[in-house]
């Protein structure tokens, strides 16, 4: 009997670390053309396992479960990384960080490798199991999406501008289908048809007559994402060194880290500046106009997004590897972190809000077609 497919991809993921350590004790691999050759011919390797494990599949493959399955792979490379730099283990990633990747070693990188091996892996683990068991995976698999983009649009321009950007090394390369793969599985999952829940036509023109207003949950959400802009626009202008003197205070006294020279928090600020506002300025659009079924998807793949880069942003601003000037200061600290907190939770709220009860955000009914107006007729 075959194990389940979510179990086959644990086992191989499980490798990662084996493979790891070998790679550590063998001098051969010591050189950054090596590390980069070898790299390439492991993530080879575990795509022709992947390929072998289905071959015999009756139905069709969804091209998506090697995409998935490989960055599980990664995931727990990942996780590897993250207890080595914080002193659980030792002896399997010496020779990648000292001739591979160095910027693996920062605070940022291991808070990110810590959402990749547990986040990153959970959810998707739980994607393939909901795959070959015939059930739905799209919302799951947008909200990794929208994380794993995230991640690669601050972690690699953040590498490329830091100070580790004189350093880079050509295992750094292997980055490039890791930053390409998840625009593409986006790209898939968007174009999907979603699957609506059935609610009846009368409860969706009874709720899609509330003007926003009377919509109190929506109000404060709506609200919630205006302060999110706000403070999104002003620690843009703070990275952007603006002159004006609550710019000086606020990344001195209460933010330092937003000027480390690893380029992350710049990289973060600016593309929640120019991205994020965007975003949830359409967003404040689709929670007051009905109809908007977009929001179902959007808000889904923004939730991912912000979490993730914001527990990035909050691990590495308080880890030990952050040099202390750059860490929150100990006065400051807890109304920053609640800030940031609040950035990260509004667009879970939000999505957590379209999608327990999406009556205003489908399509709207024509006049004469609710059972009520039926009745008057």
């Amino acid at each position: 009997m075959r194990p389940p497919a979510e179990v086959s991809v644990f086992l191989i993921s499980l490798l990662a670390p084996g493979v790891l350590f070998t790679m550590n004790n063998i001098s051969a691999f010591q050189e950054p053309l090596p590390i980069l050759g070898m790299g390439m011919v492991i993530l080879g390797s575990v795509l022709l396992l992947l390929l072998l494990l289905t071959v015999q599949q009756k139905t069709k493959v969804d091209p998506l479960f090697y995409v998935f399955a490989e960055f599980c792979f990664t995931c727990m490379v990942g996780l590897t990384n993250a207890l080595e730099q914080d002193g659980f283990i030792s002896g399997f990633m010496d020779f990648y960080i000292k001739m591979g990747e160095p910027h693996l070693s920062t605070a940022y990188a291991v808070m990110m490798s810590y959402w990749e091996g547990v986040v990153h892996f959970t959810l998707l683990l739980v994607i393939i199991h909901r795959m070959f068991a015939g059930k739905s995976y799209r919302s799951l698999g947008l909200l990794w999406a929208g994380s794993s983009i995230a991640h690669q649009i601050v972690f690699i321009p953040g590498v490329v501008i830091g100070k580790y950007g004189s350093n880079i090394r050509p295992a750094f390369w292997r980055n490039v289908p890791f930053f390409l793969l998840p625009f593409w599985a986006a790209s898939v999952l968007f174009s999907r048809p979603r699957e609506m829940p059935i609610i009846t036509a009368d409860k969706i023109a009874a709720e899609q007559k509330k003007s926003l207003l009377s919509r109190p949950v929506d109000l404060l959400l709506s609200l919630l994402s205006l302060g999110a802009m706000a403070f999104i626009v002003f620690r843009g202008l703070v990275v952007l060194d603006c002159p004006l003197d609550i710019c000086f205070t606020y990344i001195y006294q209460y933010e330092p880290y937003l000027k480390d020279p690893v380029g992350f928090p710049r990289i973060m600020m600016l593309v929640y500046l120019f991205y994020a506002v965007p975003l949830l300025t359409v967003l404040i659009y689709g929670l007051k106009t009905p109809g908007c079924r977009w929001m179902l998807d959007w808000t889904i793949f923004f939730a991912g997004a912000m979490v993730q880069t914001q527990w990035c942003h909050i691990g590495a601003s308080l880890h030990s590897r952050t040099p202390f000037t750059y860490r929150a200061p100990a006065d400051k600290r807890w109304p920053v972190i609640a800030l940031n907190v609040l950035l990260g939770v509004a667009p879970a709220l939000l999505a957590l809000r379209c999608h327990t009860n999406p009556a205003h955000f489908m399509t709207p009914v024509p006049k004469g077609q609710t059972k009520n107006e039926k009745k008057k007729k």
